[in-house]
């Protein structure tokens, strides 16, 4: 699927990296089974595989690289059958919390298929896999499997208890967990692309310790240097239908069907008042699919980013991403159903940022950090 089509080089640095970092496991556990971070199993493998990180973004998947992309997962080997977390619907509770027990799992699958679909539309994803480190005692196993979306027309043995539902859809077994509003999914891992044995170290401080000099003078650089979130929606949480995404429909002189702008709040320009540059400064923006874009800050009080030209925004969101109609409204509702409500802009050096989509509540949580 994946793994096997990678340069034996990057698949023999991979098992390196993963070898190395299970060899440590005694500074977290005093476990025989090798101890793996997720987010640390996320970094080794895009460095090994030169793949994308989308971690940093909301987006259904961990990794990219060329058209496939890649949920990483790590867990403990126990009867070839674990059932792990696939998606989290927190937010979206109001949606489904007073279904009935068949119209919620319709529901969380409708959710969980969009995303997906958002996800590859986002990153030009075609296909995609799921990549799992199973550990298991003094062993790294390697299994993938195509991720695939839930078919709710075949949706079938239901059983419910007090803390979850859980279900299949003719293919794969799925649960979800009512009290968490986590959807798992069963993985049956009773079959490997490759294992490999991981020597724990009895005393890796010791060993870090002698390998670097504690006096040595390291420099610590990030390359973002900054994170803003901006909201997709007007005052009071609300998308306005001549305004923002929707300001193609604005009344006045004729406007592009593509015309859009993102709303910058006072707020932002308080808060963060060098984030930006000056108003009509061109700046370049990096789209989640590795593109970039020209952007600037326009209207009065620098309310407004916008591309230059600024059809080039609206149509990457309304045509590439939502793939609404001409003259469709983008709504609350289409945000809910993305599990979307904001962007997240980092500034990476000066006039160049990265852009990408934020779950729901992104924005407030923002501006109440920084109050």
């Amino acid at each position: 699927m994946f793994y096997n089509l990678q340069t034996k080089e990057q698949t023999d640095k991979y098992k390196d990296y993963l070898q190395i970092i299970g060899s440590l496991s005694n500074l977290f556990s005093s476990s025989d089974t090798p101890y793996l971070y997720y987010r640390i199993a996320e970094k080794m493998f895009c460095k090994a595989f030169d793949a994308k990180d989308l971690s940093r973004g909301d987006v259904s998947f961990d990794a990219q690289k060329g058209s496939t992309g890649i949920g990483l997962k790590t867990f403990l080997r126990s009867n070839d059958k674990s059932i792990q977390k696939i998606a989290e619907f927190n937010k979206d509770r109001d949606l489904y919390n007073n279904l009935s027990p068949i119209d919620k799992i319709k529901k969380i699958s409708e959710l969980r298929n969009a995303r997906i679909g958002f996800t590859n539309n986002l990153c030009e994803i075609e296909k995609s896999i799921y990549h799992c480190v199973v550990r298991d005692k003094g062993t790294f196993y390697i299994y993938e499997e195509w991720t695939s979306l839930i078919n709710i027309d075949t949706i079938a043995n239901m059983k419910q208890n007090r803390s979850s539902i859980s279900f299949d859809d003719g293919l794969y077994e799925y649960s979800f967990s009512l009290s968490k509003s986590t959807l798992m999914k069963r993985f049956n891992t009773d079959s490997f692309v490759d294992n490999f044995e991981v020597e724990i170290l009895q005393d890796p401080l010791e060993v870090l310790f002698e390998l670097i000099n504690k006096d040595s003078d390291y420099m610590t650089t990030t390359k973002i240097k900054d994170t803003i979130y901006l909201p997709l929606y007007g005052s009071q949480g609300k998308v306005y239908e001549s305004s923002g995404l929707n300001q193609w429909n604005a009344k006045g002189r004729p406007r592009h069907q593509d015309e859009v702008y993102i709303p910058v709040p006072t707020k932002i320009h308080t808060l963060k008042p060098n984030f930006f540059p000056s108003r009509d400064t061109i700046f370049t923006m990096k789209l989640p699919n590795g593109k970039t874009m020209d952007a600037k800050l326009c209207q009065e009080n620098s309310k407004a980013l916008m591309s230059n030209p600024n059809r080039a925004l609206g149509k990457w969101i309304l045509r590439d991403l939502f793939k609404l109609k001409v003259g469709e409204l983008v709504t609350n509702k289409i945000l809910e159903l993305y599990g979307i409500d904001s962007l997240k802009i980092d500034k990476i050096g000066d006039l160049k940022y990265e852009i990408n989509f934020a779950k729901t509540g992104s924005y407030e949580v923002f501006i109440e950090n920084l109050s």
